[in-house]
C-alpha cells in the first residue's frame, strides 16, 4: 500500500516537472489592457444608505447576531451527549483539580487573599461557557496577569501607607493591619478587573480584535519570560518564609532580590524544607506525566496531591504555631454578595488596565487559535474580546481579579479529552464546591506550598530562554524584539516594559520598510521568469535593459533610499551624467574660444608684418597655429566650429550603455504622494539622459492610488505601465530595435 502511494506521488511529481505551457498574446501595457477590458458597473452607496443598511433588522439578521453574541445557543442544542459527555467530564475534573491550587497560588501573585483566587476561578470560567468561541482553552487565573495585577495593587497600596497610624512594634503583624491592607488591595484588583473588562468589551463591540497582531510572538515570549522572572523573585520570600515588603515599578526585581538577600539569615528552615519537598514532588510528577503521556488515561494531578499532603502535614504537625510557618489562613465559606467596584480609582489605573486587557486577550486568542487549527474549527477574535470583557467586568462585581487563558490548564483540558466548553463549566463547578463547602479545610495550607506550585509552573516559561539561539539563527530583528521586550519588562516593570516593547516593534517595522532589499533581476533563459542576478548563475540580463526591484512599498520614509539604491544598483546616475555633460560642454567651449583667439592673433600679426618678410611671417604663424591646446592642435579644434550640432553633441557628451529601466512593482502595496513624486522625478531624470523608465506588475490598488495622486499626465502615461516584467522587456526590445533602425536609415 505504501509503495503504491509513493509511486503515485513520484508519478505526480514527474508530471509536474514535464508539464509545459505556451501562450501567444500581444504585449500588454496598461493603456492597451484597460482598453480591451470592460469594468463592472458599481453604484457606490452613500453614507446614509450604509447607515440605513446596517440598522435594518430582519429575523435572520437578529438570529445571526444573537448566535454570535451567545455561541452556546448554537452548539449546545447540537451537543452529542454519547460522544462528548464522558470526555468533557474527565477533562473538567482534571482541569478543576488544577484550577483549585493555582487559584489559591496566583492570588498571592495578585497581592490579595487566597479566597479571591477561588472567586476568580469560578465566576469568569462559568461565564466563558456562554460567551466564548474556543472549545478547549481554560479560562481563569494566570501567572503573568496575576503578577501585573499585583504590581498595580502594591503600587497603589504599599505596605508603608497601611502601616501609618499603627504602632509598628505591636500592630505590624496584627490581624487589623493585614485586613486593612488586603481590603484596599482587593478594591484595586477588583476595579482593575472591571476596567480591563470594559476595555475588552468595547474593543470587541467595535471590532478591534486585530489589536492582538501588534503583540508579535517574539514580543509576547520575551515579555512572558521577563514576567516569569518577576513571578519567581516574588515567590522567594514565601519559599524561604521571610518577611519583606513587596515592590512594584522600575527595578522592582532588583529591590525584591536585595530585600530577600538582606534577610536571608531569618529564613524559616521548616518552610524551606516543605517548599523544596513540594518542588521536587511537582517536578517528578510533571516528568512522569510528560514521559508516560500516551499510557496515562489522565495526567497525575500532582498539584492537588501536594496541596492535600501539605495541608495534612501542616494541620498534623501544627506548623503555624510550632514552627512559625505562614499558612493560607481564613477562607470564608460561601459566596460574597455583589459589590460595585471603586470607580474613583479608575484614573490612577487606566493605563495598567489597557495593558492587562491587551495582554490577556493576546494570551487567550493565541492559545485558542492553536487548538482551533488542531481540531478544525474557527474562533471569532472579536467575540473572544467580548467574552473576556464580560468575564472580567461581570466577575469584578463578585470580587474576582483579571483573568485570561492558562497555558498549562488548557493543555490538560485538551489532552484529557475535552471537547467543548462543558469541560470548563464542570471545572468551575468543582471550585464552587470548594468555596461553599470544604474551603475551610485548606486554611492550614502553608504558603510555601503555593509558592512551590507557582515556581514549578514557570518551568515552561523559563524554557523560552532557548528562543535566543533560535532567533539568532532565523531573524536578528526578531531577536532584538525579544531582547528588548525581556530587558524592558524586567527592569522597567511589566507595564512600562510592554509599552516599550510595542514601541520598539513598531520601529522595527519602519526600519524594515526604510531598509528593504534591492535587487537587479535577470531572465532565466527561454522563460518569462525573472530572478536575482547575484543569486543564480543561470540568470542573464538583457543588453541595455536593467530590471530593478525593491521588496517594500514606496512612501515618504524610504523614497530617498529607493532613489539612491536605484542609481547604485543600475550604475546610471542621471544627475552625474548631466553634470559630466555640462562640464564637457564648458571645457569644449573653452577650447574653441582659445583656438579662435589664437587664430585672431595670427591674422593680426599677418596684417601688420612688412611685405618683405611676409612669407617668413606666414610660416611662423602657421607653426604657432599648430601648437597643441589642451592636448589637441588648435587647427583641429578650430575646425570644430564647422561641425553640425549632432556631431558636436556626439563629440562632447558622455553616453550610457543602458536604454531602458524597468521598475518591478510586484512587492509594492501602496504609494503615497511623496512616493508618486519620487517616481515621476525618476522617470523625467532618466528620460533626460536617454533612458526610458517602465513600471511592471503594478497592482490595481496601487494603480488607483497613482490615479488619485494625479501621477499620469502628458509626459507620464499609462503606456509606461506593463502587466508583467516580460511584457515590459519585450516592449523595450521592440522600442530599442525601432530606434536603432531609424538611426541606421538616417
Amino acid at each position: 500500500m505504501r509503495s503504491t502511494m509513493e509511486h503515485a506521488q513520484e508519478h505526480e511529481a514527474c508530471l509536474e516537472q514535464t508539464q509545459t505551457y505556451c501562450v501567444e498574446r500581444p504585449i500588454y501595457n496598461q493603456e492597451l489592457l484597460q482598453g480591451q477590458l470592460h469594468r463592472r458597473e458599481r453604484t457606490p452607496q452613500t453614507l446614509r444608505q450604509k447607515i440605513v443598511h446596517s440598522c435594518r433588522c430582519s429575523s435572520k439578521k437578529a438570529k445571526s447576531h444573537l448566535y454570535s453574541f451567545l455561541p452556546i445557543l448554537k452548539w449546545l442544542p447540537r451537543y452529542p451527549v454519547k460522544e462528548y459527555l464522558l470526555g468533557d467530564i474527565i477533562s473538567g475534573i482534571s482541569t478543576g483539580v488544577m484550577q483549585l491550587p493555582q487559584g489559591l497560588a496566583y492570588a498571592l501573585l495578585a497581592a490579595v487573599p487566597p479566597v479571591f483566587g477561588l472567586y476568580s476561578s469560578f465566576y469568569p470560567v462559568f461565564l466563558y461557557t456562554f460567551f466564548g468561541t474556543s472549545k478547549h482553552i481554560s479560562i481563569g487565573t494566570f501567572a503573568v496577569i496575576s503578577m501585573m495585577v499585583g504590581g498595580v495593587a502594591v503600587r497603589q497600596v504599599p505596605d508603608e501607607i497601611t502601616s501609618v497610624g499603627y504602632n509598628s512594634t505591636n500592630v505590624t503583624d496584627s490581624f487589623e493591619y493585614y485586613h486593612a491592607r488586603d481590603t484596599k488591595r482587593v478594591q484595586v484588583a477588583v476595579t482593575l478587573a472591571f476596567l480591563s473588562g470594559i476595555i475588552q468589551l468595547c474593543l470587541g463591540l467595535l471590532r478591534f480584535g486585530f489589536v492582538a497582531i501588534y503583540l508579535t510572538e517574539p514580543l509576547v515570549r520575551g515579555f512572558t519570560t521577563a514576567a516569569a522572572v518577576h513571578v519567581f523573585t516574588s515567590q522567594l520570600k514565601y519559599l524561604l518564609g521571610i518577611k519583606t515588603n513587596r515592590y512594584s515599578g522600575p527595578l522592582s526585581v532588583v529591590y525584591s532580590i536585595a530585600a530577600v538577600l538582606s534577610k536571608i539569615t531569618t529564613t524559616n528552615i521548616a518552610a524551606l524544607i516543605v517548599g523544596l519537598t513540594c518542588i521536587v514532588l511537582l517536578l517528578i510528577g510533571k516528568e512522569i506525566n510528560l514521559r508516560f503521556k500516551k499510557k496515562l488515561p489522565v495526567p497525575i494531578p500532582m498539584e492537588i496531591i501536594v496541596v492535600i499532603i501539605g495541608t495534612g502535614v501542616s494541620a498534623g504537625m501544627n506548623l503555624s504555631e510550632s514552627y512559625r510557618v505562614d499558612v493560607v489562613g481564613n477562607i470564608p465559606q460561601g459566596l460574597r454578595a455583589p459589590a460595585v467596584p471603586e470607580i474613583q480609582l479608575i484614573p490612577a489605573i487606566f493605563v495598567d488596565a489597557i495593558a492587562i486587557a491587551i495582554v490577556g486577550f493576546s494570551m487567550a486568542v493565541s492559545m485558542a487559535k492553536i487548538f482551533a487549527l488542531k481540531h478544525g474549527y474557527t474562533i471569532d477574535g472579536n467575540q473572544e474580546l467580548i467574552a473576556l470583557g464580560i468575564c472580567n467586568s461581570v466577575g469584578s462585581f463578585f470580587q474576582s481579579f483579571s483573568i485570561t487563558c492558562s497555558m498549562s490548564r488548557s493543555l490538560v483540558q485538551e489532552s484529557t479529552g475535552g471537547k467543548t466548553q462543558i469541560a470548563g463549566a464542570l471545572s468551575s463547578v468543582m471550585v464552587l464546591l470548594v468555596i461553599v463547602a470544604i474551603g475551610y479545610l485548606f486554611e492550614p495550607l502553608p504558603q510555601t506550598v503555593l509558592a512551590a506550585i507557582v515556581m514549578v509552573n514557570l518551568k515552561g516559561m523559563f524554557k523560552q530562554f532557548g528562543d535566543v539561539t533560535h532567533f539568532w539563527r532565523t531573524s536578528k530583528i526578531e531577536l532584538a524584539i525579544w531582547v528588548v521586550a525581556f530587558v524592558a519588562s524586567l527592569f522597567l516593570g511589566l507595564d512600562y516594559g510592554l509599552l516599550t516593547a510595542v514601541a520598539f516593534a513598531m520601529i522595527t517595522v519602519i526600519y524594515r520598510t526604510q531598509r528593504p532589499q534591492y535587487r537587479i533581476l535577470g531572465q532565466i533563459p527561454d522563460t518569462d521568469i525573472y530572478c536575482d542576478v547575484e543569486e543564480y548563475e543561470e540568470v542573464k540580463e538583457y543588453p541595455g535593459i536593467k530590471i530593478f526591484q525593491a521588496n517594500a512599498s514606496l512612501y515618504f520614509a524610504n523614497s530617498e533610499s529607493y532613489t539612491s539604491a536605484l542609481k547604485k544598483k543600475t550604475g546610471v546616475d542621471p544627475c552625474a551624467i548631466l553634470a559630466a555633460r555640462r562640464k564637457a560642454q564648458k571645457r569644449h567651449a573653452r577650447e574653441i574660444k582659445a583656438a579662435n583667439e589664437l587664430r585672431k592673433k595670427a591674422v593680426l600679426k599677418l596684417v601688420n608684418s612688412s611685405t618683405n618678410d611676409m612669407e617668413a611671417s606666414v610660416k611662423h604663424e602657421i607653426a604657432n597655429d599648430e601648437l597643441p591646446v589642451n592636448g589637441k592642435f588648435a587647427s583641429a579644434d578650430a575646425s570644430v566650429q564647422d561641425m553640425s550640432p549632432d556631431e558636436h553633441e556626439q563629440f562632447v557628451e558622455p553616453k550610457t550603455n543602458i536604454h531602458s529601466l524597468i521598475l518591478d512593482f510586484t512587492p509594492v502595496n501602496f504609494v503615497d504622494s511623496v512616493g508618486a513624486k519620487t517616481l515621476k522625478s525618476i522617470i523625467k531624470e532618466y528620460k533626460e539622459v536617454g533612458v526610458c523608465v517602465c513600471i511592471a506588475s503594478c497592482s490595481g490598488p496601487v494603480m488607483n492610488e497613482l490615479t488619485r495622486l494625479n501621477f499620469f499626465d502628458d509626459t507620464v502615461t499609462r503606456e509606461l505601465l506593463f502587466h508583467s516584467i516580460h511584457d515590459a522587456v519585450l516592449a523595450c526590445q521592440v522600442k530599442d530595435g525601432s530606434a536603432s533602425q531609424t538611426d541606421f536609415n538616417l
